[in-house]
């Protein structure tokens, strides 16, 4: 797999992680057979017996539905800089129980279920 495809993967799954409570099952299912399972969109289309056109033409519009979510709620992005934030503070004050204890707090929420 080419970076520029490992690259859309990883970021499809974080978007997916982020957003999927706001997608319809069939979308969260096809998304999540195809990008986070490896399924090809043929075995997509079979296991739903759909024709493999549907099956791509879902994904695409699943796809930039995801982006849109992402341009107007920045959930993902500012998930990203709270962690490197997150890890400057956790370097510069190894020593600091309590701001390691706060750290962890605050890291626990954006990693909840």
């Amino acid at each position: 797999m080419k970076d520029m495809e490992i690259e859309k993967t990883n970021r499809m799954n974080a978007l997916f992680e982020f957003y999927a409570a706001l997608l319809t099952d069939k979308q969260m299912n096809y998304i999540e057979l195809y990008y986070a399972d490896d399924y090809s969109l043929a075995e997509i289309a079979e296991e739903f017996q759909v024709s493999r056109q549907a099956v791509y033409d879902n994904i695409k519009r699943t796809e930039k539905i995801l982006e849109d979510y992402e341009k107007k709620l920045h959930m993902y992005s500012d998930y990203i800089v709270r962690s490197q934030i997150f890890d400057k503070i956790c370097e510069r004050y190894p020593a600091d129980d309590f701001l390691q204890e706060q750290i962890s707090i605050l890291s626990s929420i954006d990693n909840r279920e």
